[in-house]
């Protein structure tokens, strides 16, 4: 497998794994509003390319018919084999970011909100219905050509449910429907990363892999613990997804292996 890369923290460390494995790479920055590489990379196999970084990679992947390239995944919230588990989700409701003005109230509810789409546009997280109202009209005020690439733009779908008690959150990696490697990243309200789970925690995690079988070749899924159970929060593109205390050299390797 070919391995491009794009210059971050995580894709260092990435890197770490990929020379323990002795598999080579190339680094490459994304040129803004363009979404070149530079330099550009040099293309062995078309099919045998893998790239790490921004989710933006994805644009450059499809522009030049790269396989794997960057794993793109569908709505998870959308999938029905997974829908009972949800923390956030299909209890929620759906509008579009033009909608917001006229159906939220600056009554100081929370709210936990994120785009419907993996696009990294806006990270999901908690919000009061007046930085949600803000947020609208921010990017309501800008005019549609003005809004790059990547950005929240007027007719992003969003979700928004009410928000849960979480004890516990986890990070799984999963490689053709095995998981691979996990790291737990929160404790409460503490941001922790340690290369750990626990076993029903796993279980779980299997269960969800198992219920909804070839989602995607690669994915990575959070799942976390709660006063009510165990719960699914959502699913990411691996290519993009922080790394947290996972075991790279596994994922690496695994990935490599998809050739």
């Amino acid at each position: 497998m070919q391995w491009i890369l794009q210059d971050f923290e995580d894709t260092r460390k990435l890197a770490i794994a990929l020379d323990r494995l002795q598999i080579p790479y190339t680094w490459h920055k994304v040129v803004p509003f363009v979404g070149d590489l530079s330099p550009e990379p040099v293309i062995a196999d078309k099919n045998t390319v893998v790239l790490f970084g921004s989710y933006t990679l994805w644009r450059y992947a499809r522009a030049h018919d790269l396989m794997p390239g960057v794993f793109r995944i569908r709505p998870f919230v959308l999938e029905e084999p997974w829908q009972q588990f949800l923390l956030n989700g299909i209890q929620g409701q759906f509008m579009r970011l033009n909608e917001i003005p006229q159906k939220f109230e600056d009554d100081n509810t929370h709210w936990f909100m994120r785009p419907v789409e993996d696009s990294k546009e806006e990270p999901g997280r908690v919000r009061s219905s007046r930085e949600i109202l803000e947020l609208a009209h921010k990017v309501l005020t800008l005019d549609q050509n003005d809004i790059p690439n990547g950005s929240l733009r007027h007719d992003t779908e969003l979700m928004f449910t009410k928000p849960a008690r979480i004890l516990r959150e986890w990070r799984l990696w999963v490689v053709q429907d095995e998981i691979v490697t996990y790291s737990l990243y929160k404790e409460g309200s503490r941001v922790i990363y340690r290369p750990e789970i626990d076993d029903d925690a796993l279980a779980f995690g299997r269960a969800l892999v198992q219920a909804n079988p070839a989602y995607a070749r690669a994915y990575v899924v959070d799942i976390c613990r709660t006063d009510a159970g165990l719960k699914m929060l959502e699913t990411n593109c691996i290519n993009a997804a922080g790394f947290y205390a996972a075991d790279l050299t596994r994922l690496a390797s695994a990935i490599d292996g998809l050739i």
